[in-house]
């Protein structure tokens, strides 16, 4: 079906970078990626005790960053020139967060999204 995870801890800050997530096309406006985000960030902000989760994004997706702001994400900003791609494409990044004072908002939101599906693509 495909992958979210955690990336970059950085304990001494307590904060954590959600990514690496692909799905299959088929999944894409379900409630797969809402649900696995949600658990990942209870699990940082409920269980760890984290202030801070980031997600970062190639600036040239459009549709992963919609996703990320419907998950109750701040766009923080462009970083530009972030990292080289694997066919050598200088990228930049769009960089969002959720801090722990904004968490429980973004998890009801969350909540509120899984409550309304029913089973169709959520647009």
């Amino acid at each position: 079906m495909g992958s979210t995870s955690y990336l970059d801890p950085v304990p001494e800050h307590r904060r954590v970078e959600i990514g690496a997530t692909w799905y299959r096309p088929d999944v894409w406006g379900t409630a797969v990626n809402p649900e696995c985000k949600l658990l990942l960030l209870a699990y940082a902000f409920e269980a760890l005790g984290l202030n801070r989760v980031a997600f970062v994004t190639d600036v040239r997706n459009e549709r992963s960053q919609a996703a990320i702001a419907k998950l109750g994400a701040v766009r923080e900003g462009v970083c530009r020139a972030h990292m080289v791609t694997r066919d050598g494409r200088v990228r930049d990044s769009v960089l969002f967060g959720i801090i722990a004072a904004e968490w429980s908002h973004a998890k009801a939101q969350l909540l509120a999204r899984l409550t309304a599906f029913d089973g169709v693509k959520m647009a």
